[in-house]
């Protein structure tokens, strides 16, 4: 039970933070204060009484998180960065919002103290989750994280899957808080206050689930309490609240969603609140100086050797050059329950202490991965690359957070075969291609496809490595360079008369076609576009000049976004009389072989040299 003392202090905070929402949302113009007023209450408590962070070292390895999973709440957030002294009161109410602040709509790691940029609902739990396997499993440290949830989010099947796999993995070190306001954006959200039918669901996914009143100190207190007691499970806090708290004429009504007051209803709002004179002093808990019991030291890797010309499929090639990075300590892996086919497996084998199973939980997988990797770790997350597009919204999130994550899609494209249209990534090139800041590599070979895995290590920003189901021969000897943004030309003579650009299957089936044009005497220059993002405009433009400006571009995906537009845009503009030819998947694919798909297609060995000559 809280004293007289605590309790007018923590009354005292939350009416300074309350007012400061209504502040800066209101000189903003815009905002969610009523969303941020509910929470209010719930972020006092935490704020003063548990969360353990050193605000001047944000990166310490033993400080607390605290993710706001429902960002929209973010006057609450940098209302709380101004009472622990982080945010000037200036910044704060002039900055909101403001073009060039950091104080944006919704949190980003342009403040220190964010992990991960949030506003995509149910993307913050699901990072915590990989934050909280760091702190219990890598880190082995116990520092808590905390997740800020509103109710509406519960809607998400990403909830879902981060309380399943926090539970698998118990997450005793997670909290999750649920600011049960009742309103979501256009009304009633699912169940309303049935705080009972909550507290059902999040059990029988494995958690510990605590119904309390949002705004009673001393059931705030009491719950948080009871989390760092629970072993073995995370712990969700199902808080009652009033969805625009403190503030008479709005409390509990719809319509106010993601709406600042007006200027008078804002003043007559803070006169009610009656807010501090001075500004409260929030003393926060200082963690214990630990450190990660990891190492974070780059280490030599020794990367896999093949035999030129034996068939090696890339998945395969994968899966063991992750094993080779297995030596690098700071090094995870995500699996989505389909490592033997990715080869994502290899790794576990030889690192099975960093090596997670999310199951069929792509959503999870990804966020988690991406939660790990703000912890410092060089996070892989693998599965077929079809179904990475269930996971694009965190994909994209995690861009704008300019987390460094490495992705790996196998199984793409037609090359496939008898799967089916629903197993064939046909759009991954493109959506990739399009996040902030990402790189996006796509091998031919096992040489340079365990090659281009080990570098992605150090890569920053979102990368993905895309792979081939099929073994097809190694290209390439043992110990090639491969550079970042590179190529290679596998095919070339002083008689060049067109260019062909491939990678992956089409880079073998286009080698194919360099042989069946020189059966017509006519001779082929051959490129092996690895690295499709950042793009080799160098070494294309040299080769397309040396052509006549013939060249046909092959690729086993659609039209849209892929290696094609990619060629076309590097190569306009630049003074050469184009003549090009572009294949890709433009119809619906069906079950089949390779060959007759790559028939079917129109991307075969034989629709490139057709191809070629129609240029000629």
């Amino acid at each position: 039970m809280l004293n007289t003392t605590e309790l007018e202090n923590l009354d005292l905070l939350s009416r300074q933070i309350r007012a400061d929402i209504i502040r800066c949302s209101t000189a903003a113009g815009s905002g969610h204060p009523t969303s941020s007023l509910s929470a209010t209450d719930l972020m006092s408590v935490l704020i003063t009484r548990y969360l353990k962070y050193d605000w001047e070292n944000p990166k310490l390895d033993s400080n607390d998180h605290l993710v706001f999973s429902k960002g929209h709440a973010s006057p609450l957030l940098y209302s709380i960065y101004r009472a622990v002294g982080t945010v000037t009161e200036d910044e704060l109410i002039n900055d909101y919002r403001r073009f060039g602040s950091r104080l944006q709509g919704h949190p980003t790691p342009q403040l220190p103290w964010v992990d991960l940029a949030t506003g995509s609902l149910g993307l913050g739990i699901a990072a915590c989750v990989g934050m909280a396997i760091a702190g219990k499993y890598l880190d082995k440290l116990d520092y808590r994280v905390y997740s800020l949830c509103g109710d509406s989010e519960f809607a998400e099947g990403s909830v879902w899957e981060a309380l399943d796999k926090a539970s698998f993995y118990n997450l005793d070190n997670l909290t999750v808080i649920v600011d049960v306001n009742r309103l979501g954006q256009r009304g009633p959200t699912e169940l309303e206050w049935d705080l009972e039918t909550y507290k059902k669901r999040v059990e029988a996914f494995g958690c510990k689930g605590i119904i309390l009143d949002g705004h009673d100190f001393n059931a705030i207190d009491d719950a948080f309490l009871a989390a760092l007691g629970t072993q073995s499970q995370p712990t969700v806090l199902l808080a009652k609240t009033v969805k625009g708290k403190g503030v008479p004429e709005i409390e509990d009504k719809n319509g106010w969603h993601g709406t600042a007051l007006p200027k008078e209803m804002a003043e007559k709002a803070i006169a009610h609140i009656n807010p501090p004179a001075t500004k409260i002093p929030v003393d926060t808990k200082k963690p214990s100086p630990a450190q990660s019991g990891i190492s974070h030291e780059k280490t030599t890797v020794v990367l896999p050797q093949y035999e030129k010309g034996t068939p090696v499929a890339t998945r395969k090639a994968f899966g063991d050059g992750l094993a080779a990075l297995a030596a690098v300590a700071d090094v995870v892996v995500f699996d989505a329950e389909v490592g033997n086919s990715t080869h994502a497996d290899a790794f576990g084998k030889v690192a099975p202490e960093r090596y997670f199973e999310a199951f069929i939980a792509e959503q999870l997988m990804v966020a988690a991965a991406g939660g790990a990797a703000t912890r410092g770790y060089k996070a892989f997350a693998a599965t077929f690359a079809a179904f990475l597009s269930r996971a694009y919204d965190f994909v994209r999130m995690l861009g704008i957070s300019e987390v460094p994550l490495r992705l790996s899609g196998s199984h793409c494209g037609v090359e496939i075969g008898a799967d089916g249209p629903s197993q064939m990534a046909l759009e991954d090139l493109a959506s990739i291609r399009a996040i902030h800041g990402s790189t996006v590599l796509y091998p031919s070979d096992a040489v340079s496809a365990a090659s281009l895995t080990v570098k992605m290590a150090d890569l920053n920003g979102i990368s993905y490595i895309r792979t081939t189901r099929g073994a097809y021969p190694v290209l390439y000897d043992n110990g090639e360079v491969f550079s970042i943004g590179g190529s290679k030309i596998v095919r070339k003579s002083d008689e060049d008369r067109i260019t062909l650009v491939g990678a992956g299957i089409t880079l073998h089936e286009s080698l194919r076609a360099a042989n069946i044009l020189a059966g017509d005497n006519i001779a082929a220059r051959v490129i092996d576009l690895y690295s499709i993002k950042p793009l080799d405009e160098n070494t294309l433009l040299e080769s397309v000049r040396a052509t006549d400006g013939r060249v046909v571009i092959a690729e086993d995906h659609y039209p849209q976004g892929g290696i094609g537009e990619a060629v076309t845009v590097a190569l306009a503009g630049k003074g050469i009389d184009l003549k090009i030819r572009h294949l890709a998947v433009s119809g619906l694919s069906c079950s089949g072989t390779t060959e007759e798909l790559l028939h079917h297609a129109h991307i075969s060995a034989d629709d490139i040299a057709e191809a070629a000559k129609s240029l000629l």
